[in-house]
C-alpha cells in the first residue's frame, strides 16, 4: 500500500493496490476538473464514489461526446456524485489553479455521503479536510477518477451549450469556450461577454485598448 501513498505517478499505482484499500472498506472518492484552459465560462470539477464497476471508464478526452453522454447517465444513476463549480468571477479574482482547488472542495462537500480516501487527479492538493491522494494521470488509470471526469465534462459542455443560445457568435457549443479560431475571430469582431475570463492573457491584452475595455465594462454590467 505505500507505493500508492501521498502523490502518485500513473504507473506505480497498480489495480492490486486499488482492491486492497476496496477490500479494506475504503470508500474511495474520485476527483477531477474541466475548464482549466478555456477563454470564457466557468471551471467544474465532480467527485465520485462507485459502489461498483461500471463498464467502459476511462478519461473523458478519449471518448466521444455520445459515450460521454452515455456514461455520465449511467454512473449519475448508479454512483454517488457531488459536482461544485468555480465562476468566472472567482477565476478572475483568485486565479484559475485556486478557482480549480475551491471547485474540487465544493465538489467533495456535495457527496451525499463523506468519503474515507480522496484521489484527486493531478498533483495539486485541492485541502479537501479528508485523507487524499494524487495521481498524476489518475483520469486514465482510477476509475473513480474517470468517472469524475466523465461527469465534469458532460455537466460543463452542457452548460457552454446553453450559454452558445444566448451568446451564438462564438461558437461554445462546439468549442466549449477554448481559443478556436472562430471564438477568438468572434472576439475580434463581436467583443468579450461577461462570461470570458478577463484575468487570461487573450482578455488581458484587449483591456489594453480603452474602448474594448469599455465594452468588456458594459457587458459585466448589463
Amino acid at each position: 500500500m505505500a507505493g500508492c501513498a501521498g502523490s502518485v505517478r500513473a504507473d506505480r499505482c497498480t489495480v492490486s493496490d486499488l482492491l486492497a484499500r476496496i477490500d479494506g472498506g475504503e470508500r474511495i472518492a474520485g476527483v477531477d476538473e474541466v475548464g482549466r484552459g478555456p477563454l470564457a465560462g466557468p471551471v467544474v470539477a465532480a467527485a465520485v464514489i462507485l459502489p461498483r464497476p461500471i463498464e467502459g471508464l476511462a478519461d473523458s478526452k478519449a471518448l466521444s461526446a455520445a459515450k460521454r453522454e452515455r456514461l455520465c447517465a449511467q454512473i449519475t444513476a448508479e454512483a454517488l456524485v457531488g459536482i461544485g463549480a468555480a465562476s468566472v468571477r472567482e477565476i478572475d479574482s483568485l486565479n484559475i489553479l485556486q478557482a480549480t482547488l475551491l471547485a474540487m472542495r465544493r465538489a467533495v462537500a456535495r457527496l451525499p455521503e463523506t468519503p474515507t480516501l480522496a484521489m484527486v487527479d493531478g498533483n495539486q492538493n485541492p485541502g479537501l479536510g479528508l485523507r487524499t491522494e494524487l495521481v498524476i494521470k489518475g483520469d486514465a488509470l482510477v476509475p473513480e477518477i474517470s468517472a469524475a471526469s466523465i461527469v465534469a465534462k458532460v455537466v460543463r459542455d452542457r452548460l457552454m451549450s446553453r450559454l452558445a443560445r444566448r451568446y451564438p457568435h462564438y461558437g461554445w457549443h462546439s468549442n466549449a469556450g477554448y481559443g478556436s479560431a472562430l471564438h477568438r475571430d468572434a472576439m475580434a469582431s463581436v467583443g468579450v461577454t461577461a462570461h470570458h475570463r478577463q484575468s487570461f492573457a487573450p482578455l488581458r491584452n484587449w483591456l489594453e485598448d480603452p474602448e474594448r475595455a469599455h465594452n468588456v465594462a458594459r457587458a459585466m454590467n448589463a
